[in-house]
């Protein structure tokens, strides 16, 4: 018995998904990439954000953080959590990590990549099933080449957060589908709810893409209903979405501003390069989708076997969509009003899904002729010729351009043949050859990909033995809430306190506050990418400050002495003015500290036996004190780059100065001498005389008992983000840091977090969820009713009910 369809669609996604899934693995393998070689792809954000926020969501999902899913005490010195879990971590496929050990997180998040592009080429190639009934071949190698497209296997694999829009977009065209025939109007809220929780930024270009796709299948003359239904079910389940997305729309309004990037469209050879095997560009969009894909996308035009309006409406969107993508106004509203500051043709994947849709309708209607394929290999070899002008092109690039073009010819040529001797024996080598066409190009994609990055961006080693030493000597330190312990320098990553372990003061998010990027930098510290990644600033002052009683430094755990508990008393100022902070980050800190702490010489040249620091954030060199000590390595070069405040030693030697080597300014007062006896007298006053009694650190919060008449502001060492509330009020500032102002005998304080648009999002939420169900209530009813309706009126019901007694003859 021949299998049934839903069987026979079954094994289509499962091809497109394996045949995905080994182009990666082959790809990595073949550049000796991790987990197959010695090669990290722990590149640029994977390195620095995705790898330690899974380490992280590990930890939380066994107990092991230091906070819950709405306070984050390990980053910045606490941080709001809740719009970081939706920004990276809320992904049906994140959660994988608990099935792996720890120590094994890089693998994890590999694994965890891999199966989005699989799964996003299962699902395109049900979609194409669903849309219209075609060749299962087709239809596995065109979801897979969805899978294994330019911008998935180039941009999005170090960017895992944006495979869940790759998943998305084939996802909301099946909602669109239900939609059209008005079918399963409960699950369709429920998919776009998930699909906008996984990852809001690539929904919202999956939703817009969707939209397009039903318009194209449903033509303008779809009724009216229609588009209401799908508005519909697109509201309510972005409203079932709103207790995550509201706090991560405010985050973003909080978070430092980063920079900005003009819009600058892509010259024409480069985009006609992107569509070749093998290259690569940060600032071009992504249109690799093998050659085979490309191939049947370009006979659609010359396929007599389509009708004339499916070839013009496919052929329009995959164009239209091109041309989108390089005019400015139509960019922006793809990326939501505003350029990205970087990889700015993020929506590629939704043009790449447009351009699958025409390659199987040139495959739907029947396997183009050869008229059909002459046109769309000339056009293709018109895309080569174009493609030499570009900077882009290798000859790797060119190699498996023509060859793959060459075989995929041959490939459908042998899928259309209607001979009847040996079928299936040919379509199986014709399938076999375009699907070994995407494999072995996409291989080399990756591999290429793997290559290029590693060599253009920065780079961050898998876990290994450093890892385990820093994390089990952090873990040995560890006091908190008695003291932070921060994981310290040189830095592993941007978020080494949610990689490592402690409680330490880098950051590195979209969401980066900017009170904390300001605050920071006010006491001296340092920062990259534009002020969205903190560093943690090593500074005995800023140290007892923020009750760091243990960091990690050149290889080992130093302990410190005495630091302030997370809160302190500051006594009103006499004259009542607002404390603001100065020019100098070393007179910043003096006034945190209440106290004078610092001589700053005006020649530089520090008195014997104190500590010399310097501080120059824009200065990029090495620095050195009196000639023979180590040279300390700053990395200034506003506004991208920020130098930290560092350290260069004690002062041995009567009038040894400090020598600047390098470029960049270097500001009055850069060089500042700590008394390190007047430090330890100000923190032990602070301490004895205005420290919390006892303090108690909560997953949303600090509940901290203050000593006998304490008078003033109670300071907590946490930054002052939006959504801290003290006693019931909404927490004051001090100098950036989360304050209340004490009245009366005011023996405690209780400060809570809740991130903004928490309670918002969950009343959205919640009314969103009342009308799924009042909807639920009514469709259940509505089809037990029609189930009644269909039992009463069938012929069977009938006679049963108009039978007569048996006696009654």
């Amino acid at each position: 018995m021949a299998p049934s369809r839903t069987c026979r669609t079954a094994r289509a996604c499962s091809l497109a998904a394996l045949l995905a899934v080994v182009a990666v693995c082959a790809g990595d393998a073949v550049a000796r990439t991790f987990p197959f070689g010695p090669r990290t792809r722990a590149v640029n954000d994977l390195g620095n954000q995705f790898v330690p926020y899974h380490a992280y969501l590990w930890d939380l999902l066994h107990g092991r953080a230091d906070g819950g899913a709405l306070l984050n005490w390990r980053s910045g010195y606490g941080t709001s959590l809740l719009p970081d879990l939706g920004t990276y971590l809320t992904s049906p496929f994140a959660p994988l990590v608990v099935v792996f050990p720890r120590d094994r997180i890089d693998l994890a998040v590999h694994v965890i990549t891999v199966a989005k592009m699989g799964a996003a080429a299962a699902l395109m190639a049900l979609v194409l099933l669903r849309q219209r009934d075609g060749s299962r071949w087709a239809a596995a190698v065109l979801g897979a080449s969805y899978g294994l497209c330019g911008w998935a296997v180039m941009e999005a694999s170090y960017n895992p957060m944006w495979l869940d829009g790759l998943i998305g977009f084939p996802l909301l065209c099946l909602v669109g589908e239900w939609v059209r025939e008005g079918r399963r109007p409960l699950a369709g809220p429920l998919v776009v709810a998930l699909v906008w929780v996984a990852n809001f930024y690539t929904a919202y270009m999956a939703t817009l893409g969707a939209a397009l796709v039903l318009l194209a299948r449903g033509g303008p003359r779809m009724p009216v209903r229609v588009w209401g239904r799908a508005a519909g079910t697109v509201l309510l389940g972005v409203g079932l979405a709103a207790p995550v997305l509201a706090p991560v729309f405010l985050g973003s309004r909080h978070a430092y501003p980063g920079w900005t990037r003009a819009f600058d469209a892509a010259g024409v050879a480069d985009l006609a390069a992107r569509t070749l095997p093998a290259t690569y560009s940060f600032f071009t969009p992504a249109l690799f989708l093998g050659t085979g894909t490309l191939l049947l996308a370009a006979a659609l035009a010359f396929h007599r076997g389509v009708p004339v309006r499916e070839r013009w409406v496919w052929c329009g969107l995959a164009g239209g969509g091109l041309l989108s993508a390089q005019w400015e106004p139509t960019h922006l509203v793809w990326h939501v009003f505003a350029t990205p500051n970087g990889s700015p043709y993020r929506q590629t994947f939704v043009l790449a899904g447009f351009v699958v849709l025409a390659a199987w309708a040139a495959v739907s209607y029947g396997w183009p002729g050869r008229r059909a394929l002459l046109g769309g290999a000339g056009v293709l070899a018109g895309v080569g010729v174009v493609a030499a002008g570009s900077a882009l092109v290798t000859g790797a690039a060119y190699g498996l351009f023509a060859g793959g073009l060459v075989v995929a010819v041959g490939a459908v040529g042998l899928l259309g043949r209607h001979g009847p001797r040996r079928r299936w024996v040919v379509r199986g080598a014709g399938g076999g050859l375009l699907a070994a066409v995407l494999v072995v190009q996409a291989a080399g994609t990756v591999a290429y990909g793997d290559r290029e990055r590693v060599a253009r961006l920065d780079d961050y080693p898998p876990w290994g033995a450093a890892h385990d030493v820093r994390a089990r000597a952090v873990a040995g330190a560890d006091g908190w809430p008695a003291y932070r312990t921060d994981p310290g320098r040189p830095r592993l990553t941007g978020n080494d306190p949610l990689l490592v372990g402690g409680q330490g003061a880098a950051y590195y998010s979209s969401h980066t506050p900017e009170v904390w990027t300001r605050t920071l930098a006010a006491l001296g510290g340092g920062w990259t990418s534009h002020g969205r990644s903190l560093q943690s600033l090593d500074n005995p002052v800023t140290d007892a400050l923020f009750g760091v009683g243990a960091r990690w430094r050149d290889g080992r755990v130093v302990r410190k002495r005495e630091v302030l508990p997370l809160v302190t008393v500051r006594p009103p100022d006499a004259e009542g003015r607002e404390l603001r902070y100065g020019a100098s980050a070393f007179r910043n800190q003096e006034l945190l500290l209440g106290a004078r702490v610092y001589d700053l010489p005006a020649d530089g040249v520090c008195p014997v036996g104190s500590d010399v620091f310097v501080w120059a954030p824009d200065f990029t060199g090495t620095v050195r004190l009196g000639g023979t000590g180590r040279a300390a390595e700053l990395r200034g070069g506003l506004p991208r780059r920020r130098a930290a405040m560092v350290p260069l030693g004690t002062q041995r030697e009567a009038g040894a100065r400090v020598e600047w080597r390098g470029r960049g300014a270097v500001p009055d007062a850069a060089v500042g001498c700590l008394d390190r006896a007047r430090l330890a007298a100000a923190v032990a006053e602070l301490r004895a005389a205005t420290g919390a009694v006892t303090v108690r650190v909560e997953d949303d919060g600090v509940r901290a008992e203050l000593p006998s008449g304490a008078r003033g502001t109670a300071v907590l060492a946490a930054p002052r983000i939006a959504g801290w509330r003290c006693d019931g009020r909404p927490a004051g500032r001090y100098l950036g840091l989360v304050a209340v102002e004490l009245t009366g005998d005011a023996a405690a304080v209780s400060c809570v977090f809740r991130p903004p648009g928490l309670r918002a999002g969950l009343a959205v939420g919640g009314l969103a969820l009342l009308v799924w169900a009042g909807w639920a209530w009514r469709v259940v009813r509505h089809r037990r009713a029609r189930r009644l309706y269909a039992t009463k009126t069938s012929p069977a019901h009938h006679r049963a009910v108009t039978r007569e007694p048996a006696d009654a003859a």
